[in-house]
């Protein structure tokens, strides 16, 4: 009767924990997605810059998977955007952002600092942007692939392949071409490189690339400048008589402007050539002012507003955002034209900028890709900018937005 009675007590006590496990079950549950709901919930407390990075990263665990790449590739774009994380590491000490450059980087670059598919033939500008990534990692951490790499993107200017006037061709494929793009895309790096192992012997060579553009490519009527120059004025899009392109792209003068802004960080205030620089930037500000809408954004064709088809595009306003913004916070723009970048920032927060429910930032209105010449051809037209994928998150407009909000500050 004892074995009984204490087998029937043994068995209540596991019925019992048993209902409490499956009744605590759901409750646990219900907390962890609570708390996990919250650890993805994106605070509207913090700066944009951070909203726009972790939204990104919320996205894109691995850097390499940014506009949901299936593959690792090396792209200017995500160089962009890791540019803008730099600025974000220097500023917060927060490791992640830190990190979230280091693994692409390792991703893309062996242990010998060998690039992932590179054919230092094809001679690309667009290849050197990501590497002023390497800066950075290459200080911080003094691995030597790093130095390596940062080496070998050097090394592809000592035979690039350059116009007769000496202007780097955009890319092999495009021969006596400079476009605004370039400038992005290659001077920063050249510039900071010359100036951190050179002593700056190459910074004339800078200087002379915004030369180039600045007297083939502006615009006297508009004050702007065209999207890009055919020396030998062979190019079908070229102008016969100054072999610039048909139209003005804003995202071109984004690059421009950012190319400006950002070399100017490595030129010292007692280099021949630096005063000519700032004098260039002022030109660009005052220029794309005369265009900015009063939404406080510009037009993807800035100077024909009215046409049918234009739009408010969100890449090209970052970027001048960002330019106008850091000319006047290094005080080679003068302050009133902070004006002219808030009020481009605020038109980005709340006209193109949208919120999901978990306070995911997303950019809309972005202009996927432009350029001129290729297979399919792209004959610079009003229509062909017209033409060209409108995305929501591409990465043009989100490293253009990312360093427009970490400059402001806001």
């Amino acid at each position: 009767m004892r074995k009984f009675s204490l087998f029937v007590y043994s068995g209540l006590g596991i019925f019992t924990i048993c209902v409490l496990f499956l009744c605590c079950k759901p409750i646990e549950q219900a907390r962890a997605t609570a708390v996990n709901k919250q650890e993805q919930s994106i605070s509207d407390k913090l700066k944009w810059s951070e909203r726009m990075a972790l939204s990104i990263m919320k996205r894109h665990p691995k850097a390499w998977q940014i506009d949901y790449h299936e593959k690792p590739k090396w792209d200017y774009k995500i160089g962009m955007i890791l540019t803008a994380y730099e600025k974000l590491y220097a500023q917060t000490k927060e490791e992640k952002y830190f990190d979230y450059i280091k693994g692409y980087a390792d991703t893309l670059i062996d242990d010998s600092g060998n690039f992932q598919n590179f054919n230092p033939q094809d001679h690309n500008i667009d290849f050197i942007n990501a590497g002023k990534i390497l800066f950075g990692l290459y200080n911080k951490t003094k691995e030597k692939k790093y130095l390596t790499a940062l080496q070998t993107l050097r090394n592809q200017f000592v035979d690039y392949p350059r116009t007769v006037s000496g202007g780097f061709w955009h890319k092999k494929i495009y021969p006596n071409q400079m476009w605004l793009d370039g400038l992005y895309m290659g001077q920063p790096f050249y510039a900071r490189y010359t100036v951190e192992f050179e002593k700056g012997e190459k910074l004339d060579d800078v200087a002379h690339q915004f030369e180039l553009l600045r007297n083939h490519a502006y615009d006297k009527e508009t004050g702007l400048f065209f999207h890009a120059w055919d020396e030998s004025k062979a190019m079908p899009w070229a102008n016969k008589e100054t072999g610039t392109a048909p139209h003005i792209w804003l995202r071109a003068l984004g690059w421009y402007g950012m190319a400006l802004v950002d070399v100017l960080d490595y030129f010292p205030k007692d280099h021949p050539k630096q005063k000519q620089l700032v004098a260039y930037l002022n030109e660009l500000a005052s220029g794309v002012s005369k265009y900015q809408d009063v939404s406080g954004l510009w037009y993807q064709v800035p100077n024909l507003p009215n046409r049918a088809g234009n739009y408010l595009e969100a890449s090209g306003s970052s970027m001048l955002v960002y330019a106008i913004a850091k000319g006047v916070h290094k005080g080679y723009l003068p302050k009133a034209m902070n004006k002219i970048a808030l009020k481009g920032f605020n038109g980005l927060t709340t006209k193109l900028i949208k919120v999901d429910d978990n306070g995911e930032l997303h950019i809309t209105q972005v202009c996927a890709s432009a350029g001129l010449g290729g297979n399919p051809y792209r004959d610079g037209s009003f229509e062909y900018y017209m033409s060209e994928k409108i995305k929501v998150d591409n990465s043009h407009g989100l490293g253009a937005f990312l360093l427009a909000a970490i400059e402001l500050d806001k």
